[in-house]
């Protein structure tokens, strides 16, 4: 670099010292601004503005270039300002993303049963309803709770089982259409508990392991898989538009007589399952 400043007058020197931070300076801020684009979407128009004044920049930097000295410096500097200014405006009006409200575990839901499946009695005064993705490898941790609680209270708790396929678990849409179609045959839960215990593997040697086990007809298992896919696909849009509205978050979520709970075991249900059926 000394070598050349020796051979360059004074006023090329700066020039070229301004002209290598002002490059600089303008791949820095396009850095920025892509940055920018990518997590402020809604600010288009500003960073658009940004993107012209970079291309003046450009235009002037290259006029610079090839001996052409209409593009002063001091302009260029004037538009680095301005979108410097224009980036600290960005920083300051973008509004930071917003927290999902605290949960209240107090809220009673109303969660019609609809057409889903039900285990246990029908008719008991203790509801627990999940909203169950067979993909997901956390329901099927707590399934054996729900078990457990079955056969606790056999003739006092019922569950009602809703869809909640997660758009990242692939199998869980299949899973859940198998499950039903299984249902035809009186074998929702023993499909369901298969489905839990394989992460939602839906492959053909899979379905038909499941059929021999469960003693079902595996063609017509497949038929109504296929050909009453529609249905299948209503109950489980009905169930996602449902859990929306109860403020489902993910799964597997429980509710007790519509209340949320986070109970994961036998004891904690039996807390709260105790307490309403002694009134309290």
């Amino acid at each position: 670099m000394e070598d050349c400043m020796e051979n360059k007058s004074n006023v090329t020197v700066i020039l070229l010292v301004v002209l290598i931070g002002a490059v600089a300076g303008l791949g820095l801020l396009k850095g920025i601004t892509y940055a920018v684009r990518v997590a402020l979407s809604p600010l288009n128009a500003k960073l658009a503005s940004i993107e012209r004044g970079e291309m003046n920049i450009e235009n002037r930097l290259n006029a610079q270039n090839n001996g052409n000295s209409s593009g002063s410096l001091a302009s260029i500097q004037n538009d680095l300002q301005q979108i410097q200014n224009k980036l600290n405006s960005i920083n300051t009006n973008a509004q930071q993303p917003q927290q999902p409200p605290a949960e209240d575990m107090n809220k009673v839901y109303n969660i019609p049963q609809g057409i889903s499946s039900v285990l246990g009695n029908r008719n008991a005064p203790v509801t627990i309803t999940e909203f169950s993705d067979f993909q997901c490898p956390f329901c099927g941790r707590f399934y054996s709770a729900i078990k457990d609680v079955l056969a606790a209270y056999p003739n006092q708790v019922r569950v009602v089982i809703k869809n909640f396929p997660l758009p990242f678990h692939p199998n869980a849409r299949p899973a859940a259409k198998l499950a039903m179609a299984a249902n035809e045959q009186g074998k929702f839960q023993g499909m369901m508990e298969a489905l839990l215990a394989n992460g939602g593997d839906v492959s053909d040697d899979k379905v038909k392991e499941y059929s021999k086990n469960l003693g079902l007809d595996y063609n017509r298992l497949m038929a109504d898989y296929k050909n009453q896919d529609a249905r299948w696909e209503k109950q489980i849009q009905d169930d996602q538009q449902l859990a929306q509205s109860v403020d489902v978050r993910g799964t597997p979520t429980f509710y007790l007589n519509g209340r949320k709970t986070n109970s994961r075991d036998l004891a904690s249900f039996k807390t709260q399952i105790d307490a309403i059926l002694s009134g309290k």
